[in-house]
């Protein structure tokens, strides 16, 4: 009997070490279950990691000065019965080109020879500068200046005929009021740019009454406006100006008051012509936003030499963008200016070389200098 109770007793024994074993494995299988996988099985809720609802993009933006082009220079262009400008730009064609969106100011209408090319005070010039400039770089051309109707309708419309015809766009002056209407926006690494242009004045030529559409001429509240019309359109505000005095290093007192209203409206980049000579580089802020200013960039390329014409410059600004599901942020980065110099030797041989390359060939002549452009030019940029 005494056996008997004893085994009963080991048996139940054992039962019980055997449940315990088997409901503390049952145990950690089910924390293993019900702790790891979903923790793991989460989405993960960082936006910014979210490719669908976070984007980043960049693009830069350049811009050059006034192509003016004198007799002396399209005489030198002209080679075996055509016109070849170039050469004239072969020493930075691979600076214009870097940029994946770059602007020049064509100052002289180029109305082609048919009209008559022709030289200061009434400019026309050959269609072949512009074939030029795309060939090394340029996107798009601002052409409304003081000298867009030196040689009246004719002119124009024979230039908007070829930047058509060249599927260059242009901004500025145009052939109808359609034309005028459509806002030009080109797209590069998905930023939109919109570009507007003004002049101040058409050396005293005036608009037919019929035809107010030909040129954009400065009236603040009219930029104002169509600022603010186009920032619902586009991501980047760009706006060329012709103003100023000509031969003043320093923007005048109601440059820079127009500056402030148009970065106030909302102009992202102001590009400033006229002046002939450089004047400096300002960021401007309104409510957390910042604004690049040149109030001008000087001649590019042009027959116009000493006391600072022949200096001009390639501005390059980077544009960021972010969006994410809910917002659009645009934001710029610091600008790079490369200073360009004009040379020549008795009225040929007309070239743009990067400054510094000029003055280290002994081709500049004091004050003017590659330093003293530089300190110019950041004079209001450096902190």
């Amino acid at each position: 009997m005494k056996k008997l109770l004893l085994a009963g007793i080991a048996v139940l024994l054992l039962v019980l070490g055997l449940s315990v074993f088997l409901l503390k494995d049952l145990q950690d299988e089910r924390t293993k279950g019900s702790s790891e996988p979903q923790m793991n099985s989460l989405p993960l809720r960082n936006d910014s990691l979210n490719h669908k609802n976070y984007q980043h993009t960049s693009a830069t933006l350049g811009a050059i000065g006034d192509v003016l082009i004198h007799d002396r220079v399209y005489k030198d262009a002209f080679h075996n019965g055509k016109y070849d400008f170039d050469p004239m730009l072969q020493p930075v064609k691979k600076l214009l080109q870097k940029p994946d969106l770059l602007i020049a100011n064509q100052e002289s209408m180029i109305g082609g020879t048919q009209i008559g090319l022709s030289n200061y005070p009434s400019f026309n010039s050959p269609f072949e500068i512009a074939d030029t400039l795309k060939r090394n770089g340029v996107d798009i051309v601002s052409i409304s200046n003081n000298h867009s109707m030196d040689h009246g309708e004719k002119a124009l419309y024979s230039a908007i005929g070829h930047y058509n015809q060249l599927g260059m766009p242009y901004t500025g002056a145009y052939k109808s009021l359609e034309d005028k209407m459509r806002l030009r926006v080109l797209n590069r690494n998905d930023i939109s740019f919109g570009f507007l242009s003004y002049t101040y004045g058409l050396n005293g030529n005036v608009l037919p009454k019929n035809k107010p559409y030909l040129v954009n001429i400065f009236d603040i509240h009219t930029v104002l406006e169509d600022i603010k019309h186009a920032r619902n359109q586009v991501d980047v505000v760009v706006v060329s100006t012709h103003w100023g005095t000509e031969y003043e290093r320093m923007p005048s007192k109601e440059q820079m008051k127009w500056a402030d209203e148009m970065a106030k409206a909302g102009a992202d980049i102001i590009i400033g012509h006229h002046p002939h000579v450089l004047q400096p580089i300002q960021w401007i802020q309104h409510s957390g936003k910042k604004t690049l200013v040149v109030y001008s960039l000087g001649n590019f390329l042009s027959g116009q030499t000493h006391d600072y014409k022949d200096i001009g410059g390639i501005l390059t600004v980077k544009v960021n963008k972010t969006v994410t599901n809910k917002t659009k942020e645009i934001n710029l980065e610091n600008y790079q200016f490369t200073p360009t110099f004009v040379t020549s030797s008795k009225q040929k041989h007309y070239q743009v070389l990067p400054l510094k390359e000029a003055e280290e060939k002994g081709l500049v002549q004091k004050p003017e200098s590659y330093q003293e452009t530089l300190a110019h030019m950041s004079a209001w940029t450096t902190e």
